[in-house]
């Protein structure tokens, strides 16, 4: 993974970035050689944090129960004795006017259930990832889009909003994908009111990475 550890430099160098991009990787099976996470977390997104700060670990679906919205964008069922939890949810954030009830069936989903979740620093990844995210302030989140579309990998959705979480299967799906992110993420990640997320597939990463100097370089002679 030595070419994961360069990437994620020149990333860092690139983007002046204060915290590390993170890897995820979506398995059927807990890995070998990998820690598993101990003890609990509110949501599945608390786990990006972890990983930020320099944490190597892996989860498994009970770990992501605490978070129904989560759970739901994740493709992690919830057990007989909490399925309800979702519903409940769902119907609390409509009362409030946070979210429709319509809206809710076009949020992007896993394919698939995971058995198990990596998440690591990006130069730290066991395996090769799945998405890889990173937070920054969107002047620097600029250059890694122009990458994307010098790269030819364009940005398929509009910023995306809440729920933060549908960020990772919507970039597994259609490309590199801009968030918001939500009020829960702000609070279990501890973003910065200035910053946003870019997520994209680990597959595009060596051709974004490659354009990124290219686009830095125009950037500061434009």
């Amino acid at each position: 993974m030595n070419a994961l550890r360069a990437y994620e430099q020149r990333l860092r160098d690139a983007l002046g970035l204060a915290g590390r991009p993170v890897g995820v990787a979506f398995l059927e099976r807990p890995p070998a050689g990998v820690p598993p996470f101990a003890g609990s977390a509110p949501a599945g997104c608390h786990f990006w944090r972890l990983a930020a700060e320099g944490r190597t670990f892996y989860t498994v679906p009970a770990d992501h129960h605490h978070c129904p919205i989560g759970s739901y964008t994740h493709n992690v069922p919830l057990p007989e004795a909490r399925a309800a939890e979702l519903q409940r949810t769902l119907d609390w954030m409509a009362d409030l006017g946070y979210l429709r009830p319509e809206e809710v069936p076009t949020l992007p989903r896993l394919a698939r259930p995971p058995g198990a979740i990596v998440y690591a620093p990006l130069g730290e990844m066991p395996v090769p990832p799945d998405a890889v995210l990173l937070a920054s302030r969107p002047g620097r989140l600029m250059l890694l889009q122009e990458a994307a579309l010098h790269a030819g990998l364009g940005a398929a959705f509009p910023l995306l909003a809440r729920p933060t979480c549908m960020a990772l299967p919507a970039a597994l799906d259609r490309g590199l994908v801009l968030s918001a992110g939500c009020i829960g993420n702000r609070i279990y990640t501890d973003l910065g009111d200035d910053e946003l997320y870019v997520v994209l597939p680990g597959r595009d990463l060596p051709r974004v990475v490659e354009a990124l100097d290219t686009v830095v370089a125009a950037n500061a002679a434009l």
